[in-house]
């Protein structure tokens, strides 16, 4: 204890902001929802909940069912409406407190400053373009395994999902191939259909997107060894292989589809540096047998999460998720979203010993 302050006794304690407003995206509606407006009304918030236009109406059950369970009138409700303008309204509104947002970085940046004009708290989950790293020593069929999981998943609409696969020179036609065979033999088809294993994407927009994404990263000197069209809202699982390092998206194209771009390096700095060269920093993995050199490139990945011999979608309940640079500011899980919703105060019992 400093001197001269040992009759004192300091009482640290945290405080709900207020109203809070959570912007929810369609990939993970009821997980989101799960991990912003359940502590927000822990910590003793009133939330406003803002889904995607995409997919509201499971949110809206929620909302009434939280309300059906007990929540006290009126300390949540739900908005729907376009970013562009319901989404705009609560952001700019001065009696909301605080913004916990999952989105894209362009949409982030847009809320910050809209939140900036009323100097309200902010927590955005952002853009990513986590990369994949296989070391020589890495075993190439558990990474396979990963891909299938951390690539293919939710039809590859994950913002921590592995975008950049960097494979060093030694395995890549290995790895190539084996990916090929794995993912050629999903069976593609309607989401209601038990049997399917991917489905189509959320809407004929995003595919169209991702299409113009592959074409350009052909232009730039990727070769489609796989898939690459598309059917409505249906694009097919896609392997692009000889992506230079030079090209969008080995470093800020997000694409958010089942799109597996191969990039091959040499050396161990090679592959940090080309993983570093983003500006977004989510998550990122790193697959090798030596435990002493994944934890050194772990360390030396800028991105909130990194995950050794796994695939970078991981994300447990407990965790602090977040990311660095372009992937957001500040971070989700049990205990830190209490920490992103609320104020510390600290009560002074001056002289009291």
């Amino acid at each position: 204890m400093e001197a001269g302050q040992e009759h004192h006794i300091l009482i640290t304690r945290r405080e709900p902001l207020g109203v809070i407003a959570a912007v929810i995206p369609f990939n993970f509606p009821c997980d989101l929802f799960d991990q912003k407006v359940a502590p927000a009304l822990l910590a003793g918030n009133a939330v406003i909940v803002k889904p995607s236009t995409d997919n509201p109406l499971t949110l809206c059950r929620l909302t009434a069912l939280l309300g059906e369970a007990g929540v006290t009138p009126g300390a949540i409700q739900i908005v729907t409406g376009r970013g562009s303008k319901v989404g705009n309204w609560l952001c700019t509104n001065p009696d909301v407190d605080a913004i916990t947002l999952t989105g894209s970085t362009e949409v982030g940046i847009e809320t910050a400053h809209h939140a900036a004009d009323h100097l309200a708290h902010t927590a955005l989950e952002l853009g990513g373009n986590d990369a994949f790293i296989l070391l020589p020593d890495g075993d190439v069929d558990l990474a396979v395994d990963e891909l299938m999981w951390g690539r293919m998943y939710n039809t590859g609409q994950v913002c921590c999902a592995s975008k950049r696969f960097l494979i060093h020179r030694s395995l890549v036609d290995e790895f190539t191939s084996k990916a090929v065979a794995r993912i050629s033999a999903l069976k593609q088809g309607d989401p209601a259909d038990e049997s399917t294993q991917i489905g189509c994407l959320i809407s004929e927009k995003a595919a169209i997107k991702a299409e113009e994404q592959i074409k350009l990263t052909v232009e730039q000197g990727g070769k489609v060894i796989l898939g690459g069209h598309r059917n409505g809202a249906f694009l097919e699982p896609t392997v692009i292989a000889d992506v230079p390092a030079t090209a969008d998206v080995a470093k800020d194209m997000e694409i958010f589809a089942p799109v597996v771009p191969i990039i091959t390096f040499d050396t161990v700095d090679e592959a940090v540096e080309i993983a570093n060269g983003s500006k977004f920093g989510l998550c990122g993995c790193v697959f090798t047998r030596d435990m002493k050199l994944a934890t050194s490139v772990a360390e030396r990945l800028e991105c909130g999460g990194a995950v050794i011999n796994g695939a970078s979608f991981f994300r447990s309940f407990e965790m602090p998720f977040g990311g660095y640079k372009y992937s957001g500011i500040g971070t989700e899980g049990v205990m830190s979203t209490f920490d992103e919703v609320t104020h510390t105060k600290t009560v002074v019992l001056k002289g009291i010993v």
